[in-house]
Formats: structure tokens, C-alpha cells, sequence
């Protein structure tokens, strides 16, 4: 212990002893500069000079994109930019093949094709889920489809007048079941503001029911107003019920009044809430539904 306490003391001595250092001139041997030193102050300054410059890579490396470049350091971050990468193209192709479809589905309509045996299995096995999507749309943007949605149904409705022979009863005469029995009238037929129906809040799960005789022309998933499903009547007549949960017919199926087509819902970006989006177009125009039936 005593020759460890004499190495110590030296050597704290030998830190302290004091030494010059001296620049001259090579040539002359002009002293040009001369600096007391220590050793101590020599590993101070030392230290100092290596945890400045440790402390300033550090923060190059952390503050720039120079992180990218060291191997491990931006594994999980490119890993969720790429998950949410995949998702959106999953996004994209889904919607596309919905919007392929339902373009099939009124080509088809509007030549008088309605025999689709393959194309409505089709249907039935495509699922298609809109709880991911976390975007608003755009007011002008909903604005047009809204217009085209409507344009598309006066061209039905046109079709429909070419295809099925006009009859001379009044519409008055006939029987129209409600449908969506006990519902309430939440919005009304406002054809000036673009609400070309009525909106019917009824109970959870309630089944949604055709209004008259017809031929199914539309059973199909729209971005806008979810499952719809269109019913081709006499007197030409067709009826539009839309936002359902899911669908009970098919393309192509014949069904009478009051019978079981579909199921109320929510699904679509036009909806707030659980509900029948309910439309009547006559000779190519949308009418009120309330002329007709009593809710």
C-alpha cells in the first residue's frame, strides 16, 4: 500500500510540474511564441476538445438526415411508412374494382342485358369495407358526383321509357307499400337542393321493402350512398333504395310489393346515421315519394 502512495503522489506531482513549450524559427532559431504547460492542463484540454466534438456529431446526426445512413437507425420508421404505403394501394384497388363493377353493372342495364348469372355471383362474393377510410371529401368534389349520380338516373330513367311500353293508368291508382314499416321521415324531397328523395330512420336491422312489382336493375356498392339496389316497375317507374347494410337481391330478380329486398344501414359517404335513403323517378325525373305513399 505504501508504494502504491508514493506511485500516486508522484505521479500527481509529475501531472502538476511544469513545462514550456517553445516555437522557433527553423532557420534563425527566432523564438516566436513560447506557452507554459502541465500535463493536467495538456489532458483538460484534450478531453474537452473530444466531448465538444462528440457532442456536436451527435447533434449532426440526430438533427439531420445523415441518421438515414447508419445501419438499424430508420428500420421501423421505413417499415410504417411502407405498411401505410401498402394499405392505401389495397385502398385504391378495392375502390377501383367497385367502381369497375358498378360501370359493368349500368352498361348492362342500359342495353336491356339482364341476364348477368356470372357477373351476380360476382356481386354477392365481393365484399367491400369502408370503415378505413379517415379522409373528408371535398364539398366540390361531392357536389359533382352528387351531379353525375343524377344524370346517371335520368339516363335509367330515359332507358327505361324506351325499353317498356307507356301505359295510360293513372299513378294514382296504384298501390305503393311503405318502405320501411314504422320509419320516420328525417329529410324531406328537396329537388332544389339536390335531395331527389326522403330520408326514413326506422329500428336496427329493419328489412327494407319493395314498393311495387318489379324487376331488380341495380344491386351494386357506390362510394357515395353504399349498397343501393334499383327496382324496375310498370308505368315506368323506378325506385332507388340506398346507404342499405347489405343487399337480399340481385341483379336480374323479379320481386312483388312489400317484399323483403335489403337491409337498413349506413354504409356510403353521404350518410350520417342509420337510415333509407328512399327515391321514386317517373318517366326519367325524380319525384316526391310522399305523393304516392303515406309514411
Amino acid at each position: 500500500m505504501e508504494r502504491i502512495r508514493n506511485w500516486l503522489t508522484d505521479w500527481g506531482k509529475g501531472m502538476r510540474n511544469t513545462y514550456r513549450f517553445v516555437i522557433m524559427n527553423d532557420e534563425t532559431f527566432e523564438e516566436v511564441g513560447s506557452y507554459r504547460l502541465t500535463r493536467l492542463n495538456v489532458y483538460i484540454m484534450a478531453s474537452s476538445i473530444f466531448v465538444v466534438l462528440v457532442v456536436l456529431v451527435t447533434m449532426v446526426i440526430t438533427f439531420t438526415s445523415l441518421k438515414r445512413y447508419i445501419p438499424g437507425y430508420g428500420d421501423v420508421n421505413l417499415k410504417d411508412q411502407a405498411d401505410q404505403l401498402e394499405k392505401r394501394v389495397d385502398e385504391a384497388e378495392k375502390e377501383l374494382a367497385a367502381r369497375e363493377l358498378y360501370i359493368q353493372t349500368m352498361q348492362k342495364v342500359l342495353t336491356g342485358n339482364l341476364d348477368t348469372s356470372s357477373d351476380t355471383e360476382q356481386e354477392q362474393d365481393f365484399e367491400y369495407d369502408t370503415s378505413h377510410f379517415d379522409f373528408e371529401p371535398i364539398p366540390e368534389d361531392l357536389a359533382l358526383r352528387t351531379e353525375m349520380e343524377r344524370d346517371e338516373m335520368i339516363s335509367i330513367g330515359e332507358n327505361a321509357n324506351a325499353v317498356m311500353a307507356s301505359n295510360d293508368n293513372s299513378l294514382e291508382d296504384l298501390y305503393f307499400a311503405t318502405p320501411v314499416k314504422g320509419a320516420v321521415v328525417s329529410d324531406e324531397f328537396q329537388e332544389e337542393k339536390g335531395h331527389l328523395g326522403i330520408d326514413l330512420v326506422g329500428a336496427a336491422n329493419a328489412p327494407i321493402l319493395a314498393t311495387l312489382d318489379g324487376v331488380v336493375m341495380m344491386s351494386d356498392y357506390t362510394f357515395e350512398t353504399g349498397y343501393v339496389i334499383g327496382i324496375q316497375h310498370d308505368f315506368n317507374l323506378i325506385s332507388f333504395y340506398k346507404h342499405n347494410s347489405k343487399l337480399l337481391k340481385k341483379l336480374g330478380d323479379r320481386v312483388k310489393a312489400g317484399e323483403a329486398i335489403a337491409i337498413i344501414g349506413n354504409t356510403g359517404e353521404l350518410t350520417d346515421g342509420p337510415h333509407l335513403h328512399f327515391e321514386l323517378w317517373n318517366n326519367g325525373k325524380p319525384v316526391n315519394p310522399r305523393t304516392f305513399i303515406f309514411f
